[in-house]
């Protein structure tokens, strides 16, 4: 396998100026899997100076020539899908058969669907006074800082790439310091696709550095981030020097409800994997599950019996179901979150703890935790725990299940399970979220427009919106035979 750890600037994998490194660990263990360069503010310049040398020949390059590199990109990234995949699972503890079923494929689905999309995003022709032809067109906005976190390292390098390539800009990505392996492996990649040098550049580094770096830049036309709600406070002030376009994809405590005539055991494996997959690190995840009281126990019994099955282990492992959390930093602040909960009078149904399992003492593993909260006002039911960890609270009645689902303040992913068309429809429209699923959850598809509300952030992730998001309108007036008195006669 090879490991890239270098920076990626102007076509070429290069050394930081000031010759730092920083380690990139294996979760499983925390083995020291390479030292990574470590981007300095310098090298962000240097980064910026690329992407803005190459802009004015990227932006005007033919739309259909831009989405052809992509495609290219999609068809390497299959071809190489086995070392990504087990990049993916070295670097951030995803167990290898969800890097090979959704991590790479998605990745790949991404860049294929804007590759398709360059050439089909179009302006209007605008109906005005007679004599005159108003159209738009969408234009690129520039040079595009993107910072991506470390829970889908390969997945969002994909979904922050592909649209603002597709669109004709220029990028500067900062991946999470803790997961740079298979973003730096896609810039490889993008090198042999025939993108230019300069268009894409990748400076791993400290948030508080290059991060900083690159939310206060002036040569950086827009700011488009996933990550923490505190983190996204801190990059729309540092954007506010030159005024740059911000879009934040951030923090979620999604509710997950099940109504009294829900199928039971379709709710419940789906409440499994709205929270347990990735070991729980995703913004999407439902975290609250609300459940009605008339089923409550009946799903409980089978959602703790399934939850307590789910094999944790080495993420390489063929087996393994459930890998680490990406960091020793991650699963303490989750396991403290038990301890939060008990003080809170929460009730530990199952889990809260690290597993015993002597093979996985040195690792940051956490065993799926299920909690019923005593109020919905606790920390643990209002917070966002980023982790295996799901707070359980029972509603009487619709109308408690709406106040509970909307009683935070984010708007992200949300989930209900019922038999009842209208209900579901009714929910769908009075859910604050950014994306409802009905009788599913955490489901994604690169048409489908992904993104939040309240404090979980504004703008959106994917299909036509993301273009939109990725370009400026422009409003074009042309004189074709309208008679224009003049304003001061003589």
């Amino acid at each position: 396998m090879n490991l890239r750890r270098q920076l990626f600037i102007n076509g070429e994998f290069t050394d930081a100026l000031s010759g730092e490194t920083l380690p990139t660990l294996n979760p499983h263990d925390n083995s020291v899997i390479a030292e990574v360069a470590l981007a300095g503010r310098e090298d962000v310049d240097r980064a910026v100076a690329a992407a803005r040398k190459a802009f004015p020949a990227w932006s005007r390059m033919a739309a259909a020539d831009r989405g052809r590199i992509l495609l290219r990109l999609a068809d390497l990234i299959e071809a190489n899908a086995e070392e990504l995949a087990r990049l993916e699972s070295l670097d951030t503890g995803h167990p290898l058969r969800d890097a090979r079923k959704l991590d790479v494929p998605r990745t790949a689905g991404c860049f294929r669907y804007f590759g398709g999309m360059a050439d089909k995003f179009q302006g209007e022709t605008i109906p005005v006074e007679e004599g005159f032809l108003n159209y738009t067109l969408r234009e690129p906005v520039g040079v595009v800082g993107q910072v991506v976190p470390w829970n889908f390292p390969l997945m969002f390098t994909s979904w922050k790439m592909a649209p603002a390539l597709a669109a004709g800009n220029c990028v500067v990505l900062k991946p999470a310091e803790i997961t740079p392996l298979t973003t730096l492996k896609i810039a490889e990649l993008m090198a042999q696709a025939g993108l230019p040098p300069g268009v894409v550049n990748i400076v791993p580094g400290l948030g508080s550095v290059a991060g900083q770096a690159i939310a206060e830049h002036p040569g950086i036309a827009k700011i488009a981030f996933t990550g923490s709600t505190a983190t996204g406070r801190r990059i729309v002030q540092a954007s506010a020097g030159n005024l740059k376009k911000v879009q934040l994809e951030l923090g979620g405590k999604g509710p997950n409800i099940v109504f009294e005539d829900a199928k039971l055991t379709a709710a419940v494996n789906g409440a499994a994997w709205a929270i347990f997959h990735n070991q729980g690190q995703a913004c999407i995840a439902g975290s609250r599950l609300l459940l009605h009281e008339a089923v409550a126990d009946a799903f409980l019994e089978k959602f703790i019996a399934l939850a307590q099955s789910i094999r944790l282990g080495n993420p390489l492992d063929e087996s393994t179901e459930m890998g680490p959390l990406t960091s020793l930093e991650h699963q303490r602040r989750v396991l403290a979150y038990v301890e939060t909960a008990r003080a809170e009078g929460g009730d530990v149904l199952a889990g809260g703890m690290a597993p015993a399992a002597p093979e996985l003492a040195k690792g940051c593993y956490v065993v799926p935790t299920i909690v019923r909260a005593k109020t919905p006002n606790d920390r643990v039911a209002q917070e966002e725990v980023f982790g295996p960890f799901v707070t359980v609270l029972t509603f009487r009645d619709d109308a408690e299940a709406l106040r509970l689902a909307n009683g935070t303040d984010y708007g992200l992913g949300s989930g209900l399970w019922t038999a009842d068309l209208q209900r579901a429809h009714r929910f769908a429209r009075d859910l604050q979220a950014g994306m409802v699923w009905i009788n599913s959850y955490k489901r994604v598809n690169p048409g489908s427009p992904f993104g939040g509300t309240g404090l979980s952030g504004y703008g959106r992730e994917m299909g036509f919106d993301a273009m939109r998001e990725y370009t400026q309108v422009k409003s074009v007036w042309v004189n074709v035979d309208a008679q224009i008195p003049p304003h001061y006669p003589r």
